[in-house]
């Protein structure tokens, strides 16, 4: 029995929702659960990746090709045995030209009728109009062509260099994407855990006011049995706890689907409760200047000029020469793999591109270039501006939310103290119900006033802070 009890007790425990989770720890599951996040840093990656790509480039490119060939096209076999270092004088047609002079050999008696014959311009004519069958008529041939190449960049002026630098200042504006996108969701998870709290706490209230009315209702039931309270004055109350619990229930749901949120953000199944916050979240304590140059925005406006600049330089790169090297070494066969170094052979060169003229296309580049870098100057400038004006009306509006909290809990607490006046002049005779209740019903607004003017206050906050790298 004990046995089920415990394995019971694990089976409950398992399956738990979270308890008493705090914003920090809210904050650690956001981080490592969140897919927009996982999505940013993927991108980080593929920055850095595309960084390796551009540095790759100064290194050159080192080939090895097979080529596998078959044919008796008369260019390709003839191309192919000199490749293999295998050409005879039968391949360029010698057979037929010998037998032509093997002929004039037969038919001359003695070396000079033969001289005659061969300097006789017919004859010559005639041998050199020979076509050799062995040359225009070869028979199929295997080829099998081994060849490695190696290319390397010399000199670019200084375009692989610029592009190189401009890749990783790219990956530096992937990061600063992805701390935006972190801040953002940090942004929501705080603004959510907040209103839980403040919602949970306007629970607890409302609550307190449910009791007030179910004290008032025994209250008029007991008049009622001594004749001092109508039928009406049961059924006002009744009405007003049916509001009362119209409230709270709509409260109830508020809460569940902050709950659900907070869950969806931070990427657990279920939340049971969490560790309440100060209901008023603090300001940060800096300056407007060190809040403005902490500003993500203003970091990647200045990356944006930073690139800009950078990109002048490599359109300037277009007007210098391209300098490069080769170097290939192959080897060819008919059999595959056959005789490497009896038929290898080696090349080296360079090679110089220099553009002269491009219809004044270089020109134009550059000075695309250069307004960019000029209208990224102005945009780092209103950058810097407007984050710092952001920056002072959201300090300012929270300073201002500040004294509606004040305002609208020394109301909600008035409101309090007039019902119970009310109510207390109502047991005395001196009050209508009516008039308790309407007294009631101010109380609510009040209270609900308070966490609408502390849910706007917090939620200024925290756009502040999203404003800012983390630290």
């Amino acid at each position: 029995m004990r046995i089920i009890f415990v394995f019971l007790f694990a089976i409950s425990f398992l399956f738990a929702g979270r308890q008493n989770l705090t914003l920090n720890e809210a904050i650690s599951l956001l981080k490592k659960n969140s897919s927009n996040i996982k999505i940013a840093k993927f991108n980080e990656k593929v920055a850095l990746f595309k960084r390796k790509i551009a540095k790759s480039y100064n290194y050159g490119n080192l080939d090895y090709m097979l080529n596998a060939i078959r044919s008796n096209d008369a260019g390709n076999v003839f191309g192919f045995k000199l490749q293999s270092r295998e050409a005879a004088f039968r391949d360029f047609g010698f057979s037929d030209f010998l037998g032509g002079v093997g002929q004039a050999l037969n038919m001359s008696p003695n070396f000079t009728t033969f001289k005659g014959m061969m300097t006789n311009p017919a004859m010559a004519n005639q041998l050199l109009d020979t076509q050799p069958h062995d040359l225009n008529y070869p028979g199929y041939r295997n080829h099998f062509q081994n060849k490695l190449t190696y290319k390397v960049p010399l000199f670019t002026g200084y375009k692989l260099t610029q592009y190189e630098v401009i890749m990783k200042d790219m990956q530096k504006l992937s990061k600063l994407d992805t701390k935006k996108i972190i801040n953002e969701e940090i942004y929501q998870t705080k603004k959510t855990f907040y209103n839980i709290s403040l919602v949970e706490n306007y629970i607890k209230n409302l609550k307190k006011l449910k009791n007030n009315i179910d004290k008032l209702e025994d209250i008029i039931r007991a008049f009622k049995k001594e004749g001092y309270a109508k039928d009406t004055d049961i059924f006002e109350v009744e009405a007003k706890k049916a509001s009362v619990l119209s409230y709270l229930n709509q409260a109830k749901l508020n809460r569940d689907l902050a709950y659900q949120y907070l869950e969806f953000l931070i990427g657990v199944k279920e939340i049971d409760s969490i560790s309440h916050t100060n209901e008023l979240a603090p300001l940060p304590e800096k300056t407007i200047d060190q809040m403005v140059e902490e500003c993500i925005d203003l970091k990647r406006a200045k990356m944006g000029y930073k690139i800009t600049k950078e990109n002048i330089k490599l359109k300037k790169s277009a007007y210098y020469p391209m300098i490069g090297a080769f170097g290939e070494y192959s080897t060819a066969d008919d059999k595959p793999f056959n005789d490497f170094t009896k038929h290898d052979s080696v090349t080296f060169g360079a090679q110089l591109k220099w553009n002269l003229f491009d219809g004044g296309k270089k020109s134009a580049e550059l000075q695309e270039a250069k307004i960019e870098h000029m209208k990224m100057a102005e945009k780092l400038s209103l950058a810097k501006r407007g984050l710092a004006l952001k920056i002072r009306q959201i300090i300012t509006e929270v300073k201002s939310k500040d004294f509606d909290v004040k305002a609208k809990q020394k109301e909600f607490e008035f409101t309090k103290k007039v019902f119970e006046q009310f109510e207390g002049k109502y047991k005395e005779g001196l009050e209508k119900i009516s008039d308790v209740l309407i007294k009631h019903s101010e109380e609510i607004k009040a209270l609900l006033e308070l966490l609408k003017v502390k849910t706007a206050r917090n939620q200024k906050v925290f756009e502040l802070e999203s404003l800012l790298e983390e630290r």
